[in-house]
């Protein structure tokens, strides 16, 4: 199985994957989100893992633009707890580092770190394990990398201060991603994602979300993202769980007439956080 990754071999979405498929597959890297859904439509990839919130950054909200455009299929989900750890080239410590080269997302969720370090210059990159790399093959002194404990050991970097997120828990959460949906539906299955848009009338979420109460449903997310050609319209993306196939087919039934857009994301096992 081929799997596309934001990032290469030692980055987060490469633990990610392995999580969810073993470690007996092949990956096709990525430096933006934006190639991945070019890979699956033209059949390169198999499937591919992309990151849809952070328990510190929120979401993603171009990963759901990107998933949306490419009628893009949600297969499952993986929950990964994130250890940023501050690497460089062996014998150097805190002291010698003048810069941190790293993924935005990176730099952003251990902010707290660098403030009480503020003769530190941040740099923003497109990926935290290609930094490790590049800072290993030119041999760079004084850089340091924010990254996993998996890309320091890869590229034989020193660990010089661990866990160095603001929040120790701090968890991603990834999407599991097909080019598209299969029609059978899998009894296993006990969460979705769909999204909808409302009709324009006083109360009409509401409505939606009672329906989901109604019939056992329980919402574990809701993010709204602007419709590009209506100003100040916006579709909604929701998660939630369900027991009951019957009920959960029944509330689909009842929201369809309900609402002007309905379509289903991802029908897909719930996966719980691995720390």
């Amino acid at each position: 199985m081929n799997v596309a990754i934001q990032g290469i071999r030692g980055s987060f979405h490469e633990i990610a994957a392995m999580q969810f498929f073993g470690s007996d597959i092949a990956f096709t890297e990525c430096m933006s989100f934006t190639e991945i859904p070019v890979l699956l439509k033209n059949e390169k990839v198999d499937c591919a893992v992309m990151a849809i919130e952070n328990s510190i950054a929120g979401a993603i909200l171009p990963n759901y633009a990107l998933i949306d455009e490419y009628n893009l299929s949600i297969e499952g989900e993986v929950f990964l707890n994130i250890h940023h750890h501050l690497m460089a080239l062996p014998g150097q410590n805190l002291e010698d580092i003048k810069e941190v080269w790293s993924h935005p997302m990176a730099i952003l969720q251990c902010r707290k770190f660098f403030r009480a370090h503020p003769n530190i210059k941040l740099i923003e990159e497109k990926d935290t394990a290609e930094i490790a790399l590049r800072i290993q093959k030119e041999k760079l002194k004084g850089i340091a990398a924010i990254a996993s404990k998996s890309a320091a050991e890869l590229f034989n970097l020193d660990v010089i201060e661990d866990d160095i997120q603001t929040i120790k828990n701090n968890s991603t959460r990834f999407f599991i991603l097909k080019k598209e949906r299969e029609n059978s539906t899998k009894f296993t299955n006990n969460k979705a994602s769909l999204k909808f848009i409302t009709k324009h009338e006083t109360g009409s979420l509401a409505e939606i979300l009672d329906l989901f109460a109604k019939h056992e449903i329980s919402l574990t997310k809701i993010q709204s993202l602007p419709i590009i050609d209506k100003q100040w319209h916006y579709a909604f993306f929701v998660d939630f769980l369900y027991e009951d196939q019957v009920l959960y087919q029944n509330a689909l039934h009842l929201i369809q007439k309900k609402v002007a857009h309905l379509k289903i994301l991802g029908e897909y096992q719930q996966n719980t956080l691995q720390l």
